[in-house]
Order: C-alpha cells, then sequence, then structure tokens
C-alpha cells in the first residue's frame, strides 16, 4: 500500500487557491493514502468568530470536500484533509475522508487546541475507523496526539494506520508519534503545514512542519523538513499493524487489565 503526506503552506483564506495547489500536487501522484494537513484550505490563525462562519463549510457538499472527492475519484486514490466544517449553526475543526467511490466520513477534533476553543465547538464524532480496502484507517487532528487515548480508542476500533492532519506548533509531535505507534503498533502519517501566521496583530504562529510516516514499530520511516514544501510517498504492509503479539506469551492488546485503569 502506498501512504504519504503532502507538506505545504496554505495561504490564509484563500481557499480556491490552496485547492488548486493541493490538486497540481498530486496531479502525478500515485498513492492509496495522502494525508494533508488541519485545516489545509482555509489557514488556521483566525481573527474573529465571523471569519470563521465565512470559511467554514458543510459537510460533505461544501466545495473543499466536493474539489477533494473530484481529486480522489480522478487520481484513483483516499484523501484525509482537516476542514473548517459548519454543521447545525456551529463550527468544528474536521477532517475528512474521501476516495475513489466518493464522500467516506467525517471527525470533529476532540482536543481542542489554544485560540481553537474560541472559535470551535468541541467535536462530537468520537473516534472513527473506516475500512478502505487495503487497511482499516483512522483519523485525529493534531493536538489529539496528546492524549493517548485518542491513538489508543482507534487501535481498539481496528485502526492499522492512523491519519493525523495537523498544524503544530510545539516542538514535540515528531519525536512522541514514534511512541503512539509503538504502543499501539499501528502506522500513523502524521501531516503538517509550514510557514508563519501573522494576523490580527497576534504573535505569529510558526509552523514547525516535520511531517513524518511512523511505522508500528515505532520507527521513522520518513520525516520532511521544517521548513520545505514535500510530497511523500511510501510503500507500507499494512499487515504490520494488525500482529500485536509482542512475545510468543503477551498481546498487546489482549493482555490490557481494564479493570484496574479505573
Amino acid at each position: 500500500m502506498r501512504i504519504g503526506f503532502y507538506q505545504y503552506k496554505p495561504q490564509f483564506g484563500e481557499v480556491a487557491k490552496n485547492l488548486d495547489a493541493v490538486a497540481a500536487a498530486l496531479e502525478q501522484a500515485e498513492a492509496d493514502l495522502i494525508v494533508l494537513p488541519e485545516l489545509f484550505a482555509s489557514g488556521y490563525q483566525f481573527v474573529s468568530q465571523d471569519e470563521v462562519v465565512r470559511l467554514a463549510e458543510s459537510v460533505p457538499d461544501g466545495p473543499t470536500t466536493r474539489r477533494l472527492v473530484e481529486i480522489a475519484q480522478r487520481r484513483r486514490m483516499h484523501l484525509v484533509a482537516g476542514v473548517p466544517e459548519e454543521a447545525g449553526g456551529r463550527c468544528y475543526n474536521s477532517a475528512v475522508v474521501v476516495g475513489p467511490s466518493g464522500f467516506i466520513g467525517c471527525y470533529r477534533k476532540t482536543h481542542l487546541f489554544f485560540e481553537e476553543t474560541l472559535f470551535f465547538t468541541p467535536g462530537d464524532t468520537g473516534f472513527q475507523v473506516w475500512d478502505i480496502g487495503p487497511a482499516k484507517i483512522g483519523v485525529m487532528i493534531c493536538f489529539d496526539w496528546y492524549y493517548p487515548e485518542a491513538a489508543r480508542t482507534l487501535a481498539l476500533k481496528g485502526a492499522e494506520i492512523i491519519c493525523h492532519p495537523s498544524n503544530l506548533v510545539l516542538p514535540d509531535c515528531p519525536d512522541s508519534m514514534p511512541i503512539r505507534c509503538l504502543e499501539n503498533r499501528v502506522f500513523a502519517v502524521t501531516c503538517n503545514r509550514i510557514g508563519t501566521e501573522a494576523r490580527g496583530g497576534k504573535d505569529p504562529l510558526t509552523f514547525i512542519g516535520n511531517s513524518e510516516v511512523v511505522s508500528p514499530r515505532g520507527a521513522i520511516l520518513h520525516r520532511a523538513p521544517r521548513d520545505k514544501e514535500e510530497l511523500c510517498i511510501l510503500e507500507v504492509d499494512p499487515a504490520e499493524a494488525r500482529n500485536k503479539a509482542l512475545t510468543p506469551y503477551n498481546d498487546l492488546l489482549r493482555d490490557r487489565r481494564e479493570s484496574l485503569y479505573r
């Protein structure tokens, strides 16, 4: 299975331009699964609720999701991408999953970070897993990585690959995702963005890049640079994530003692 990410620098509010950039980058890509950053087409540093409402879209019939479906169908690949979602008068920091068959699902970010708490409603979807054929994938978004329960829940639900759209500014995630993968025996694709946003007189946010693909044994199969655009596609075997045996006597998930964790 060919999996990977597209790390790039979106322009805030330039949704159509950002979608065109992604479409162009993927036009020659041969992949089964590509992860894009959190809020990949809208940008991240909002200055008002009105701005969030203006850029938020319905899912799956909003223009960003529709364009992603068109790309996925043309390129015969699955995409996981972060979008600001509007639903029922609320805005969510969400990620959509699309593929050659069309729209597959949507995850709403559970753990909001920093000023996201001012503009978005905490997600209510719970952690979900979708079978896309070659593998079962789960989705978490950026700051969700800080909570071990997120990746563990996805693993318990059968995820073999965790797709992790991100806009990382703290330095810890790239070196921590190998632990999340090791303790759950899953692959992970973290797709961050690059560049800086400084809007409305706010302190600049500098995104750390370092998107990466990590194996179930905790090995970093590839890590992107901090400040350069990169399309990465690697070949992996999802079956590596199905074997949870640590020794002939120990199974990672079977040996959990839930009654003692409460």
